[in-house]
């Protein structure tokens, strides 16, 4: 079975068969997802399809694209929901410097480090996005030793990313893996523990070779699965295995195939 680390099914572009899809995941060989909060509005949906669907989990966190307009009141609800019990990160959070009209850096960074500090004493991990930020990233996690957390798709370079796995980290990879642009991923893939990497699809973006342009969804996991075992020289079928054990430690999960 595979395990979708990082999904948006809350996404409009799900509208019309959300329900179905997510209800036919496990006979597709998706034994479980993560669906992904980017601000109040979306991480209460993502717990909403938690309560409803056993196979779906939920993580609630605000986005850095909605850092210049989150209030007292978004952090409290995100604290709120933290509280129960399918909500197994916080997330995704973390830092964009990617476009030039984004809230200020030091604003995103301090909704970063609220947020992290929030998972600290939560005792959850992280999910965070780092988009043209990783030097920024890199020093906020290490100023809270202890904490736990993943790099969704992760775009760093070997170096940050052994000093990450240093530091307990884990790195999911969705399917720019399988894009012919994606230059670092090969050889940070093939450097990384075994037991410290993840998939995921990011859906509905980013869908992998051969449905790239396309709405991606979960089905789509075992080409990026491939693209992951050819890098290491394994199979598909092993890093099916090995990354739905890595997901179920990361998340605190119980293997619900045992």
């Amino acid at each position: 079975m595979f395990f979708d680390t990082h999904a948006h099914y809350d996404d409009e572009r799900f509208e019309p068969d959300r329900d179905a899809l997510l209800a036919s995941l496990p006979d597709s060989g998706v034994g479980c997802v993560v669906n992904c909060g980017s601000d109040t509005a979306t991480s209460l949906v993502s717990l909403s399809l938690a309560r409803r669907f056993p196979h779906v989990y939920a993580a609630a966190g605000i986005h850095p694209e909605s850092a210049g307009d989150y209030t007292a009141d978004d952090l409290a609800a995100v604290e709120a929901m933290l509280g129960e019990e399918k909500v197994v990160a916080v997330g995704e959070i973390g830092l964009d410097y990617y476009y030039e009209d984004a809230a200020p850096r030091e604003t995103q960074l301090e909704l970063l480090r609220i947020q992290l500090r929030l998972a600290m004493e939560k005792d959850l991990p992280v999910v965070i996005h780092d988009r043209e930020a990783h030097a920024d990233s890199l020093q906020a996690v290490k100023e809270l030793p202890g904490l736990r957390g993943v790099f969704h798709c992760y775009s760093g370079s070997v170096e940050m990313a052994r000093e990450l796995t240093k530091l307990g980290w884990y790195f999911s990879f969705g399917g720019t893996a399988t894009f012919k642009n994606a230059r670092k991923v090969p050889e940070v893939v093939a450097s990384l523990p075994a037991d410290r990497i993840l998939l995921e699809t990011d859906c509905p973006y980013l869908a992998p070779v051969p449905f790239r342009g396309r709405r991606c969804d979960s089905t789509m996991l075992p080409y990026t699965a491939s693209a992951i075992a050819a890098f290491r020289g394994s199979t598909r079928e092993e890093i099916e295995q090995l990354t739905w054990r890595n997901a179920c430690a990361f998340f605190g999960i119980q293997d619900p195939s045992l």
